[in-house]
């Protein structure tokens, strides 16, 4: 009852507070016609899969490394998709509508949910540089997705790069340019409960890496009072405030959600710290 309370809320263009988590991509899309075809599209491409096993491969059989596979993917799609939805309902345009990128915004969606599901499969080669690289590396597989829910070529073209903006701009020395873009890197950021943090460490070793990923219990988003959009890290031990200062408060800065986003980090259910927009 719980899920389908989601779904109808997200149709409706409400806003409610959501836990990120693996699942949430789908009850997103699922209520988006064109949004459900892009999903299916490129989730069903063969290279996509090899490239996400691929990138754990990498990442974490051979650097050691934290999570960067699939689950990882569906994760920060969802995380991207809603950060979105909470920003449209906010009265808080689509940067693409507003440079005549797309005419339709339906369109605008898929640059936060490709960007998203794409945005680290340029691990698939190395750690560094991963985020150029998959940009990249992501130019046919977007280009074989889009031939199939798009008729228009220059329209996708132009989302074509659009969702290699938004993988490039998941690297911490890139600005990024576009609100859907935003999204993605910030998206990308909010996947770091139970370990899965985005600080990249060493699995089975002790650091402040592994310590403080471990901490972060669970991330929620909630409509912000002050600004459209309020996360809520929630942490068993003050350590996993390393994780918000060092790997999503630095994503938030090099986005235009920068003026959007409240965080709150919570000990155990007290409030640690408070990062607000600077006016």
């Amino acid at each position: 009852m719980e899920n389908n309370s989601v779904i109808l809320k997200l149709v409706r263009g409400e806003a409610i507070m959501v836990v990120i988590n693996a699942g949430l991509v789908k009850k997103i899309v699922n209520d988006k016609p064109l949004l459900r075809k892009a999903y299916e599209a490129l989730i069903s491409d063969p290279e996509v899969q090899a490239l996400w096993d691929m990138s754990n491969i990498m990442a974490v059989k051979r650097l050691k490394y934290n999570d960067h596979g699939p689950v990882h993917a569906q994760i920060a799609a969802g995380a991207s998709l809603y950060l979105y939805q909470l920003l449209l309902n906010a009265g808080v345009g689509s940067t693409l509508i507003r440079d005549k990128v797309v005419d339709d915004p339906e369109q605008a969606w898929i640059v936060p949910l490709y960007g998203a599901l794409l945005h680290d499969i340029g691990n698939s080669i190395h750690r560094d540089l991963h985020e150029k690289l998959g940009a990249l590396l992501a130019k046919p597989i977007i280009d074989r997705a889009l031939e199939k829910i798009i008729d228009d070529q220059r329209t996708r073209i132009m989302l074509r790069q659009e969702i290699m903006h938004s993988i490039f701009c998941t690297a911490y020395d890139a600005v990024c340019l576009t609100v859907e873009a935003g999204c993605v890197g910030v998206g990308d950021g909010l996947d770091m409960a139970e370990g899965r943090a985005r600080v990249p460490y060493r699995l089975g070793g002790i650091s402040i890496h592994s310590v403080s990923a471990l901490s972060i219990k669970k991330v929620e988003v909630v409509p912000g009072e002050k600004v459209p959009i309020k996360i809520l890290v929630h942490m068993s031990e003050r350590a996993g405030i390393f994780q918000v200062d060092e790997v999503l408060m630095p994503k938030i800065k090099t986005t235009p959600l920068k003026d959007y986003v409240e965080v709150y980090a919570i000990v155990n259910g007290e409030p640690l710290k408070t990062y607000t927009p600077r006016k």
